[in-house]
């Protein structure tokens, strides 16, 4: 199938600053008229050009940017549901519809014309819900075990008919059908129907199997050939004893219309349960004489009669002459059919349905024409005999074998039977209205821990006649109730014949989270009757250790439905459309011959096809094969694959040559092939089987097809494998890896996708079934899945792209990471203390450091790292720790360089050259070993968890949960020296437990935590004056409404600044102080949602200006990182705020089927508020200015004189003589008289009047 719409699958090319090309490049590659669409997330113009390398350090195993609305942190789904996925352009998982189940199968359905009607999928949901995001209402509409889904409108056709699952589809464009199977009720068939485009469903001409069928494939020469666990074709059969069960009248509410007053007759209860025939009060109900009337029963169940028994009253003449039955709710009179007594002969009726009056007739035995299912009926009585009409006596009968939780609703002890259907409940049942269900049933809440002796029913059928049935668990709906969110699994199990060896035991697990009632088959074999020695029974019991604080437990009904079968067949069956069916020689096909070679009790899971031969995978045996064989359909011949495996096949998937294989086994059946450990690859070929790596340590239940970006920009063929394992086995170099039942094997890597040091995608859940395209037009999965566009641990680069760093970062186990959060404070840490907390890039004398602390473990060159380790960019990015001197079980939260030296805070214990360490750890980069270390700190929890330099000093703060540094009294705040090697006190006013720790200047320190100053002013956050030595609560701070955790500047002074904390109720605040303007406080409201806890806080430039809000200038923004929770949104790692609105920027998944969380963001260079870090007082703008001014005047003057040179040069100007060789001699000297005279002749006369 082609799907209208592209997808980028390349986590390598994620760019955050041409995010808005790419998305309006991703909207353009879909389809504009396509319903499976994904919005695009608004730009988010982040600025990190200026600030060197920029890394993302938290507690992780996959991150993504946000970059589509459609994205969210939502763990993949353990409840049972699943959905039909698409992927978007950055090759994330999304859900197009949601179902309360498991969607199993799927195929394109193009009809016999072309027409291409859309994806068929099979499973067994009750119910389907288009994606809804934001605060919109859930569209689910009900839907069973099949639908037909539009992927070019978004569309869903509910294809009604069928009850019970659907495991197999196969749409065949040549005979216009989709070919369904698997374990359900449909029309007139059984286990197997046919989908005919423009006719619905249609009946196969077999009508069926006695069992399901597990998978369908069509053989190269057009056949149809079904796998299952069947013995037979078959439908349901009613009992050789018909009318055999009992319908409980004694528990329906009674009622009647025109009653005698007569006393003792008036009642219509009478009737029930009296079948002696002799009339007399208490026994017999009368109408008023000489008045028609009506006897109804109104019941908490529904019920399917076939036989009504009436016994006539004929006290004092009086007697029912004709009456008939009408059916409720439905309002439909039924017709029957009896034997008249008079003639013996069979009649009819309908509305006037005679009764005798003849006193040697007991009763009349009427049937119903026509069976329906009915919850009320009434009789209506037309005429009488006598004066009035009545009745001694009522029954009902049906076929339908049922054992009800509710014991009122099985058959009536007054039935006198042998063994009457029955159930025993123990534990906190209650009984629930039905709702929209068919019958009323009991629900029970229980409490955490879960075990099977909460609560439990025993269902006790009453079965009259040994055979072949299909036992099926009713389970109504949880929409109707409100139970969704606390329903969970249920345990069934039970023995149906005497002999243990003649049937399999019941075993089941089964989920109870359907929005609407289904049932699931529980068994499909033998059952013995009911007898004084043995008699089948089946318990339903809460599966125990459900990690839930509380389940609701439901139980309605469970039903035995006896099957008639032809035999013959063994698991495989061969049809041929548009023929007959000749069932006395199925040994004509070779396909039922070789499902007659299997031994017993087999069964076929998986069928696949590949030209001319088809692969048969299961749990079975003949002389030749074990649990998986070939046959060629050309020439009827047999390959048995190496002789087959030594265990049960459970899936199988061919790509091209290649058949890959799951379940349990763990080498062939000649034990030729090691390391084949529950799935395995078979080269059809070669005729080999190899293994995928050592395998997983656990079942394989499912094998599904995928594609991705492994090496380059071309989509390749993976394998994921499901199952009940927890580890990828260990092989060659390549350690175990701990998963969740889910993992991905790359064929092209010859390795498991979680052992690659590749930028790819990471992915995790369930996935139960494919359908791809492989010309990259969009596949559909379906399953349950989280995923990330990139898989990596802990620690990401931020750049152009995100990307990994050069090591490697394993999760710490379960037992270290409780251990090393059990001393800490609960305003320090917290469950989430996991992971990289924190991290520097140290480049002091030339050195190219990348430092990360927290609580880890790292893979080193020769052996582990925890919790502290560090990358050397000059040496090929080696990586190495601090050695073995600090504990395993430490958790670092601070990291620092000052002059050479790294200093590390924390939950750090440890022993460093022969001296005890404690809280903090001091390690030489220059020299790479130990310096001397500073005295431990003790008291308090003994933590650091913030270390600031005092600029222009080599005075090193420390904050946290402690009360001395060596021998010196200094509760919460400390700074060691440099120079002197020593700690010092800082002040002497502070107590209690410091977060945070921010220098505004070189004299103002600030700090966060629960404080108090003086010994009894408490504060959240103080001030601190390194020349008067006092601390002091931070103005206004009293408006704080919890300890703060994280704070940061919210200015390049640092006069403003932002804080968070936890208020006393729990809940998450975030306010800016603006110390400029009087040291007010700014909240951002009750914005975040509760399960906020946040980790970190940072202003950012942006490129491009947001609209003007007061708290944040229009040209930053606000990154808040941790675990945010946001309103119609969820969880988010790390947002971005603008002064008004929240939005996603991060987004993270864990390997725990938990949302991941950002601890802190860290930079190479701290230019946060532009390329120079500061904006330039005025007075140096006005001075600048000055000078500059007085330069090009300076300026003007010079260029002037040049000029005015220049030009007298040109006219011929020349020096004047300078020489004084004349002086004194060569001059003859002039009488001043004459030099007067000749002045005055050279002017012309003045004016004459």
């Amino acid at each position: 199938m082609r799907l209208p719409f592209c997808r980028r699958n390349d986590a390598r090319g994620q760019s955050l600053f041409s995010i808005s090309v790419l998305l309006t490049l991703s909207s353009v590659a879909l389809s504009p008229v396509t319903a499976i669409s994904f919005t695009p997330a608004p730009a988010t113009n982040l600025d990190v050009k200026d600030l060197g390398r920029v890394a993302l350090a938290g507690d992780f195993s996959g991150i993504s940017l946000f970059q589509f609305e459609e994205q969210n942190e939502q763990p993949f789904r353990t409840n049972g549901s699943q959905s039909l996925m698409a992927r978007m352009p950055n090759g994330i998982f999304s859900p197009v519809v949601t179902t309360d189940a498991t969607i199993l199968t799927m195929c394109t359905f193009v009809e016999g014309n072309g027409k291409e009607d859309g994806v068929i999928i099979g499973g067994n949901f009750t119910s389907l819900q288009l994606p809804t995001h934001g605060s919109g209402s859930p569209d689910i509409r009900e839907s069973k075990a099949i639908a037909l889904f539009n992927p070019n409108t978004s569309s869903i056709e509910t294809l009604s008919g069928l009850e019970g699952q659907v495991y197999a589809v196969l749409c065949d464009r040549d005979t216009n059908s989709v070919y369904v199977g698997g374990n359900f009720v449909g029309k007139n068939s059984r286990n197997a129907i046919a989908w005919v485009g423009g006719q619905g469903w249609t009946d196969l001409p077999f009508r069926g199997f006695n069992g399901p069928v597990n998978s369908i494939t069509k053989a190269s020469n057009g056949h149809i050939i079904y796998g299952g666990s069947f013995t037979g074709l078959g439908n349901a059969t009613a009992p050789t004893e018909r009318d055999g069960q009992v319908i409980n009248l004694s528990s329906a509410n009674i009622s009647a219309g025109s009653s005698t007053t007569r006393d003792g007759f008036s009642d219509p209860k009478n009737i029930v349960c009296s079948t002696s025939g002799t009339d007399g009060a208490g026994k017999t109900w009368l109408l008023q004489e000489n008045s028609p009337g009506f006897w109804q029963a109104k019941f908490r169940h529904g019920f399917r009669p076939t036989k009504l028994r009436l016994y006539n009253t004929h006290l004092d003449g009086a007697g029912t002459k004709t009456w008939r039955f009408t059916a409720l709710p439905i309002n439909g009179i039924m017709n029957m059919t009896y034997v008249d007594p008079v003639t013996n002969k069979n009649a009819t009726c309908t509305s006037e349905c005679p009764l005798s009056n003849n006193r040697t007739i007991k009763f009349q035995d009427f049937h119903f024409i026509n069976v329906i299912g009915m919850n009320e009926f009434r009789i209506d009585i037309s005429d009488y005999y006598g004066n009035g009409g009545g009745l001694n006596g009522i029954e009902l009968f049906g076929d339908d074998i049922f054992s009800y939780a509710i014991n009122d609703f099985n058959e009536p002890t007054c039935a006198n039977l042998e063994f009457k259907s029955s159930s025993t409940a123990t534990g906190p049942w209650h009984v629930t209205p039905s709702h929209q269900s068919t019958a009323e049933y009991l629900t029970a809440q229980i409490s955490a821990p879960i075990t099977e002796t909460s609560a439990k029913i025993v269902f006790s059928p009453d079965i009259r006649e040994s055979g072949y049935y299909s036992v099926n668990l009713y389970t109504p709906g949880c929409l109707q109730d409100d139970t969704c969110s606390s329903r969970g699994q249920v345990h069934l199990t039970g023995q149906m014949t005497a002999d243990p060896t003649k049937s399999e035991a019941v075993d089941q697990t089964l989920y109870q989270t359907n929005n609407f009632d289904k049932y699931d088959q529980i068994y499909n074999g033998m059952v013995d009757a009911s007898s004084s020695s043995f008699r089948p029974q089946i318990t339903l019991t809460p599966l125990a250790g459900q990690d839930m604080a509380s389940i609701t437990l439901v139980a309605q009904s469970i039903a035995f439905t006896l099957i008639n079968s032809t035999g013959g067949l063994n698991g495989l069956f061969e049809y041929t459309p548009g023929q007959s069916v000749n069932v006395s020689d199925f040994t004509a096909s070779a396909v039922n011959r070789l499902g007659s070679s299997f031994s017993g009790k087999s069964a076929v899971n998986t069928l696949a096809t590949s030209g001319d031969t088809v692969f048969v995978g299961g749990n079975f045996t003949s002389p030749s094969a074990e649990h998986v064989v070939a046959l060629n359909t050309k020439d009827s011949t047999n390959k048995t694959l190496d002789g087959g495996l030594n265990g049960e096949v459970q899936s199988m998937i061919l790509d091209g040559t290649t058949l890959y294989v799951g379940g349990s086994f763990n080498n062939t059946s000649e034990k030729s092939v090691d390391g084949l450990n529950n799935v395995a690859a078979y080269d059809t070929e070669k005729n080999t089987w190899t293994p995928l790596g050592a395998g997983v340590n656990g079942k394989v239940m499912r094998i599904v097809g995928l594609t991705m970006n492994i090496t380059g920009s071309t989509p390749e063929f993976v394998v994921s494998v499901n199952g009940d394992f927890d580890e990828l086995n260990a092989f060659d170099k390549n350690p175990a890896v701990s998963v969740t039942g889910f993992g991905i094997w790359v064929p092209s890597q010859k390795n498991w996708l979680r052992n690659l040091d590749l930028q790819l995608e990471s992915i995790d859940g369930v996935l139960s079934t494919s359908m791809l395209d492989r010309s990259g037009n969009g596949s559909l999965y379906a399953g349950s899945l989280v995923s990330s566009t990139l898989g990596v641990r802990d620690i990401a680069g931020l750049g152009e792209t995100l990307s990994r760093l050069p090591v490697k970062i394993q999760a710490p186990s379960k037992s270290s990471s409780s251990n090393s959060l059990a001393k800490r404070d609960t305003s320090i840490s917290d469950d989430s203390m996991q992971g990289v907390i924190t991290g520097i890039f140290d480049q002091e004398n030339k050195r190219n450091l990348t430092i990360l602390g927290g609580h880890f473990t790292a893979t080193g060159s020769e052996s582990a790292i925890n919790n502290l380790v560090i990358m050397d960019g000059k040496r090929n990015n080696e990586v190495f720790g601090l050695g073995d001197g600090i504990s395993q079980e430490s958790t670092v939260m601070a990291l620092v360089v000052h002059n050479d030296i790294l200093f590390a805070g924390g939950n750090i214990t440890g022993t460093v050259n022969g001296n005890e360490v404690k809280a903090l750890v001091t390690y030489n980069l220059a020299s790479m070993s130990f310096s001397s270390q500073p005295p431990p700190l003790n008291g308090g929890n003994g933590t650091v968890s913030s270390i600031a330099v005092r600029d222009g000093t080599d005075d090193v703060y420390v904050g946290g949960s402690f009360t001395q540094a060596g021998s010196l009294d200094c509760p919460g705040v400390c700074f060691f020296s440099t120079s002197s090697s020593q700690w010092q006190q800082a002040g002497q006013n502070l107590g209690g437990t410091v977060n945070t720790l921010l220098w505004v200047d070189e004299n103002l320190l600030l700090a966060g935590g629960n404080l108090t100053i003086n010994n009894t002013a408490s504060a959240y956050l103080a001030t601190y004056d390194p020349k008067t030595l006092v601390w002091d609560a931070y103005p206004d701070a009293g408006q704080l409404p919890g300890p703060v955790e994280v704070l940061t500047a919210g200015t390049s002074d640092n006069k403003q600044i932002w804080v968070s904390g936890t208020t006393s109720n729990g809940s998450v605040y975030l306010m800016k102080s603006e110390k400029d303007d009087g040291s007010s406080w700014h909240s951002v409201g009750q914005t975040l949602q509760p399960g906020t806890k946040i980790r970190g806080l940072q202003i950012f430039q942006l490129s491009q200006s947001h609209d003007k809000h007061s708290l944040i200038n229009d040209k930053e923004v606000l990154m808040v990182t941790g675990h945010i929770v946001l309103p119609d949104f969820g969880s988010a790692s790390g947002v971005l705020f603008d002064g008004a609105n929240f939005k996603p920027f991060i987004l993270t998944t864990n390997s725990d089927n938990t949302p991941g969380s950002l601890a802190v963001v860290f930079s190479e260079k701290q230019n946060f508020f532009g390329k120079d870090g500061k904006h330039m007082p005025l007075v140096f703008v006005v001075l600048i200015g000055l000078g500059i001014s007085l330069a090009l005047m300076l300026l003007i003057v010079v260029a002037g004189l040049i000029l005015d040179r220049i030009r007298k040069k040109r006219e011929g100007y020349v020096p004047a003589p300078t020489s004084m060789y004349d002086r004194g001699s060569g001059i003859q000297r002039i009488p001043p008289h004459e030099l007067l005279e000749g002045l005055s002749k050279s002017r012309s006369g003045a004016p004459q009047m």
